[in-house]
This record gives C-alpha cells, structure tokens and sequence, in this order.
C-alpha cells in the first residue's frame, strides 16, 4: 500500500481548512476541570511528519507554542543534528499531544500524569489531526505519547526501533518513538538510553518523510524567528 503524500494531494486545501477549524475548537476547548489551561497547539500546517508529545507545562500555556522550554531546547537540539533546526520544526512539523493542557503539578514533584479520564477526552484532538494528516512519519516522545500508538511496558524495547502504523482510512505510517527530553529524566543520558536515542535519530534522519522535509527546507528562504512567535 502507498503511503499518501498531504503536499500533493487534489484535498490538500479542504484538509487544511479542516485543520484550521480544529484547532479554533481546541482554543475554546474547558472539558477537564482539572486540567489549566489555554490549550496549545502547534502551526496548523499539514506535515508528513507529525510529533506527539505528553502535554504542555507551564511556560508552554503562557506562550502557546509546544516545547517552548527547557525540554523543548533538547528536543530541537537533537533535531537539529539530523537537519532541522527549531524555526524550522516548529513552521514545517506538526506539534501534536495526548492532552493539550497543563495537567498541574505532582505534590511529589514535576508534573502531574494526566489520569484517564483526560486522556480520553483529549484523544479526539490528535487522532483528528492524524486522520486529517495522513503523516508518512509518527514521532512519539515519552512513554505516555509512546502508550497511545504501542504496548509499552519500557521505553529500551521501543527506542531505536521503527514500527508499522496501519490506518483504519487505508493510510500507512512509520512509528519511531523518542524517549521523552524532560530536564528531569536521566534515560536518555545513561546507557542503554543514550545509544538507542542515537539509534532512533538515525532512523528518523534516514526516514524518506524526514529526509524530504530537509530538503524542502533547505530551498527555502531563511525562516525568521519573530515570525513564529506567535504560533
């Protein structure tokens, strides 16, 4: 089966103002009390190439752009090396979550996991981006992001390695998770964290959606960073 291509396709514009409409629904989106908000969302662009990650922080609800901190600042970083910078994720990429708000923090310390029940009232905003995408590409990051698509019960049998995402709509996708790049978490600098990260950004940077990203980018004009400010 031939995975479909979204900058080619004849419904590329319906797709994308459908695109548009979700995430104007997800702004006014308040279903979980428990949850701060504004909702976050990335640029509404119809990539091949689709990330996931767990929820936004605190920085991220004030800035509305995902990955704007400090695990954002790794995360980019490791991109970078395979290609494409931060402004050119964040205009080429399609920044998706588990849930779109800030679940709060942990009394324990760090954040606070989002509890069922908001993973299940959040789950219709990125399975409609995903079907409105049709992405070549899946990036989960941490294992949260990582349960939505596999079974996982560690992250070292899931990273480095690249998985088959069969559609219901008739789309093929590749799944190649990410260990997720939190300040707090110390997996992907000890072994054998740090080799199957480097495992898993070979597969990314290898990947024909990636590559193709990265040559799209490379004909383009330099992006400027104030112009993404306010995505």
């Amino acid at each position: 089966m031939t995975r479909q291509q979204p900058g080619s396709e004849a419904d590329a514009a319906p797709r994308q103002a459908a695109l548009a409409r979700l995430h104007t629904e997800l702004e006014a989106c308040r279903r979980c009390p428990g949850m701060q908000g504004p909702p976050v969302h990335s640029a509404t662009v119809l990539s091949s190439v689709m990330l996931i990650g767990q929820a936004p922080g605190t920085r991220e609800i004030i800035d509305l752009r995902p990955f704007c901190w400090t695990a954002g600042k790794t995360l980019f970083g490791w991109f970078s090396r395979i290609g494409l910078d931060e402004a050119a994720c964040r205009e080429q990429l399609l920044i998706s979550a588990v849930c779109r708000c800030f679940p709060g923090k942990n009394p324990k310390g760090g954040d606070r996991v989002p509890d069922h029940g908001e993973i299940d009232r959040c789950r219709g905003w990125w399975q409609t981006e995903m079907q409105l995408l049709r992405p070549g590409l899946i990036i989960p990051i941490g294992k949260l992001a990582i349960n939505q698509l596999l079974n996982v019960s560690r992250l070292d049998t899931v990273i480095g390695q690249q998985w088959r995402y069969p559609s219901a709509d008739g789309w093929i996708a590749d799944i190649i998770p990410l260990p997720h790049p939190s300040g707090a978490s110390t997996w992907f600098k000890m072994e054998p964290g740090r080799t199957l990260l480097e495992q898993a950004l070979t597969r990314i940077a290898a990947h024909p959606e990636w590559q193709a990203l990265v040559s799209r980018v490379d004909r383009l004009p330099a992006i400027n960073p104030a112009a993404l400010s306010g995505v």
